[in-house]
């Protein structure tokens, strides 16, 4: 096959796709090597609803590179993909359509038929990032697709909930949680969104029941909820605190409730923040509650599932109002009482639940509970004595931190859709917890002596409890599969810092728990894909990058590539376009590379040996071939996707197209038949081989196809997704890199002085090689053509001493001499450089100054600091430069 003209990502990318799949070339254990080690990991299991965004792209970009990576290397690889049920998401999906239908709604239409529709739904629309994700290029094995409520996952769960309530780990519990009026369910801190909003802040006097004490008549409390107050047990005040050393214990009368609640003291209130008295509402906000608690303060619960003011505490004229409305009544009768002391407005930061966009409401109601504090214990000693390792290293902090502190895990969701919880009741509120309706009928029977009617629970199971389970179970726990043996536990887990707590430590804690074993051995932190200024993105703001639209626009590779290159550990990536159109560039590089070396006949030579290559410059190829495959090696062990990538890139741009096939030409273009040109010819397409190989893990489409039309030869993999990774080759090649890096070396500092001096481009220069040794004499002469070629030097010559006039350049221990004061104004040049390094200077100050004004700092958006950061960064790096090419010419006689 002829490589055609152009390269065009869209024409290649489905074809390819087709090849893998009808190869096999991703199932589990595909090219392993008998007796290879397993190499597993678990994708972060996308919502069923979903579609492919930037965060996704970086995420399954990362976890191929890593999976492809070691497949050629031989391991036994298992890459399990699987999506999750999202269950808010998902019914809302379902919901909304029905609504739109004009249909009965979930209530009318009952939980068996609505999860029916659920059912179809998921059957027919979900799973759409699935095929998302193959476009990309991710090589999971999905003839093992997994779904969190497909059968075997279900029984997973329904295990483990059963497990865990016979052990004393889960039981039902009445405490706070985030109520979402709107979807009538508790939801998890990740389902809730903070917002800042404009707010007001209330201040209202509480009047001492028995009169003035130490002067004071009444204690002032600040609110940004009015309505709550209906709800107050206690008013707290800190211990320390001499204001109020003299009312702990008082009463006070509650306005409006027309109730008296006692002074306590507590740790809680800081005394220099407003009045240092805070109410206690221990039923609407979780730090309340938690000094109700300490305290054994009443806790008075005001609204409804739908944030209505309902319930035996609240005065009869507000029962049935909607929060907001009850706010504005609570607030005019205060007002009307005399009461009223201040209104100030406030930005208010107020959680709203995502999915809905509804004000959260903490809600105290009763729940299913998950007793996290015990199973955390184990799950903080794994990372402490390195059994699991976070990358970087700075995440443990964060893990730390909340599992040290961590509070029970509220697992129960009113919805339908979900795992139900596997929970009956018996006609006494007696509850049994069992595998299966039968099992439950079984224990209450024996409970009561006699066959009882039994009522389920209604709830189902947090979408993050059976997603906790993932790594175990999307391999057949409870089972003891033999996918279960050969790879677990996984190898690493990549994912993003905003789901440590939610998911990384609960795959902890459950691995523990139920294996014995942690779920991964490394945690792989990526950072955020930010827009181009560094703003994060929101569908708000418009700045949002579509993946599929970029691989539309400029194909898979480009797109995987850019991340890949970008994702610096500890670094957000800033993308721009021009990034991506960048690599697409490089792509088309390489593409006319492939091309040159078949016009030029570079064919595989099956029995090719490159340690046997003799010539100085196949040699060389090969040597630096040999350490980019060292250095890629390095990076991807360590995670250092970013430096891998570079790797690949510096020597694919510049090393083999810029520098050998431009040096190979005259040798490659002969029409003298030589053992030289054959040795060349064989040695580019080798090359070639191992360039695809070492950028099929960031590039898959590109160098698949480019695999192919490679010659193929016997010896070969048919598909390059199967073939194995390259390994050093070729023995010693210091010598060929001492003679050809010498000549880079020189080329390259010819040319930077030319840029640096402005050095007219059709200028030619002579060359002066000061005191050269016997082999660099001889370099010079085998490679004069080159050097006048690629350097546009008119001569080159050897001499004991620079002349006058002439700029000097150290290469390699030796100097060369360049006398250019025939073709450039020495003095004007001095003037010109003077003055480019004074501007920036003057720039770089300024710069300086900003970033040390901590009003700028506190105030300035976080993207704009960095942006500043950046251009001191760009800014010095050129003074530099420009300094050092001034100091050239301050030498020049």
């Amino acid at each position: 096959m002829t490589i055609e003209k152009t390269y065009d990502p869209s024409e290649i990318e489905g074809r390819i796709s087709a090849a893998w799949n009808e190869a096999g070339a991703f199932k589990a254990g595909a090219n392993a090597k008998p007796g290879a080690e397993a190499f597993s990991i678990v994708i972060p299991p996308p919502n069923v609803t979903g579609s492919l965004h930037m965060g996704h792209a970086l995420n399954n970009t990362l976890q191929d590179v890593l999976t492809r990576y070691m497949r050629m290397r031989g391991n036994n690889v298992l890459w399990q993909p699987g999506t999750d049920h999202a269950g808010i998401a998902t019914q809302m999906v379902v919901e909304r359509q029905l609504m739109e239908r004009q249909e009965p709604n979930r209530r009318a239409m009952g939980r068996e038929k609505f999860l029916e529709r659920v059912w179809a739904w998921k059957e027919e629309s979900g799973g759409t990032i699935i095929n998302q994700l193959k476009r990309l290029g991710a090589s999971a094995d999905f003839s093992r697709e997994r779904f969190t409520m497909d059968e075997g996952l279900s029984r997973a769960v329904l295990k483990v909930f059963v497990d865990l309530h016979r052990k004393g780990l889960i039981y039902k519990d009445k405490r706070l949680v985030n109520w979402d009026p709107a979807l009538r369910t508790a939801i998890s801190d990740l389902e809730v969104e903070t917002r800042e909003v404009k707010g007001h802040m209330w201040h209202f006097a509480y009047p001492l029941k028995d009169g003035p004490v130490d002067g004071l008549s009444e204690i002032v409390i600040a609110t940004t909820r009015p309505e709550t107050m209906l709800g107050d047990g206690a008013v707290a005040v800190h211990p320390s605190d001499e204001r109020y050393k003299n009312l702990i214990g008082k009463l006070v009368r509650l306005p409006v409730a027309e109730r008296y609640i006692p002074i306590i003291a507590d740790e809680y209130p800081d005394p220099e923040f407003g009045s240092g008295a805070v109410k206690i509402t221990g039923a609407h906000d979780f730090n309340d509650f938690e000094v109700a608690k300490r305290n054994d303060i009443p806790m008075y619960s005001l609204m409804d599932a739908d944030a209505k003011m309902a319930g035996e505490y609240v005065p009869e004229r507000f029962r049935g109002m909607d929060r907001f409305e009850a706010r504005k009544k609570v607030v005019a009768e205060i007002e009307a009482e005399g009461l009223l002391r201040q209104i100030e407005d406030k930005v208010i930061a107020q959680p709203f639940g995502d999915r809905s966009g509804v004000v959260i409401e903490p809600y105290l109601t009763d729940q299913w509970y998950v007793d996290a504090h015990t199973l955390a214990q184990p799950a903080l000693q794994a990372v402490r004595d390195g059994r699991t390792q976070f990358v970087p290293k700075n995440w443990e902090k964060t893990y730390f931190e909340w599992l040290e502190n961590i509070q029970p895990w509220c697992i129960s969701r009113q919805l339908w859709w979900g795992h139900q919880i596997p929970a009956w009741y018996g006609p006494d509120g007696h509850v049994f917890v069992e595998m299966s309706e039968a099992d439950a009928e079984a224990s209450a029977q024996k409970h009561y002596g006699k066959a009882v009617e039994l009522t389920r629970d209604e709830d189902v199971l947090d979408t993050w409890f059976s997603s906790a389970l993932w790594p175990f179970s999307t391999m057949g726990w409870p089972d003891k599969t033999p996918e279960l043996k050969a790879y677990y536990p996984t190898s690493v887990l990549v994912t993003g810092f905003d789901i440590i707590f939610f998911w990384v430590a609960r795959m902890m804690m459950m691995g523990l728990e139920f294996m014995g074993e942690v779920p991964f051995k490394d945690v792989y932190i990526h950072a955020l894909v930010r827009d181009e200024k560094g703003a994060k993105m929101s569908k708000s703001k418009g700045n949002v990058i579509d993946p599929l639209e970029l691989m539309d626009e400029y194909g898979a590779d480009a797109v995987r590539f850019t991340l890949a290159a970008m994702a610096a550990q500890g670094r957000d990536i800033k993308l721009a376009k021009q990034r991506i159109e960048g690599y697409r560039n490089f792509a088309t590089k390489l593409w006319n590379a492939a091309r040159f070396a078949e016009m030029n006949q570079c064919k595989v030579v099956p029995d090719f040996d490159p340690a046997k290559a003799k010539a100085v410059l196949n040699r060389w190829i090969i040597g630096e071939t040999n350490k980019t495959v060292t250095e890629i090696d390095a990076a991807l062990a360590s995670y250092r996707f970013n430096e891998a990538a570079g790797a690949a890139y510096r020597f694919v741009w510049s090393i083999f197209c810029d520098w050998y096939l431009e040096l190979a030409k005259p040798v490659l273009q002969t029409e003298t038949a030589s053992a030289e040109r054959d040795e060349t010819r064989a040695t580019v397409s080798w090359a070639l081989d191992q360039i695809v190989k070492l950028l099929h893990p960031f590039m898959p489409f590109i160098t698949e196809e480019l695999w192919a039309l490679n010659a193929p030869a016997g010896g070969r993999s048919a598909v390059l997704a199967m073939s194995d990774w390259p390994l050093p080759a070729g023995g010693d090649t210091s010598d060929a890199e001492a003679e050809i890096g010498w000549l880079v070396d020189l080329i390259s500092e010819v040319r930077s002085v030319r840029t640096e001096m402005n050095v007219p481009g059709g200028a030619q220069i002579p060359l002066l090689l000061i005191g050269a040794p016997a082999n660099v004499k001889e370099w010079a002469g085998r490679y004069q053509d080159a050097l006048k070629r690629l350097a546009r030097l008119s001569e080159i010559g050897f001499a004991d001493a620079p002349p006058a006039g002439a700029v000097q350049v150290l290469v390699r221990g030796g100097v060369a001499a360049l006398p250019v004061a025939d073709v450039v104004d020495l003095a004007a040049e001095k003037t010109r450089l003077a003055k480019e390094i004074a501007k920036i200077t003057e720039e770089v100050e300024k710069i300086d100054k900003k970033l040390g004004n901590p009003d700028f700092l506190s105030r300035a958006k976080e993207e704009v600091i960095e942006e500043q950061r950046e251009r001191r960064e760009e800014a010095e790096a050129r003074r530099i430069k420009l300094s050092d090419a001034l100091e050239r010419l301050k030498g020049v006689a």
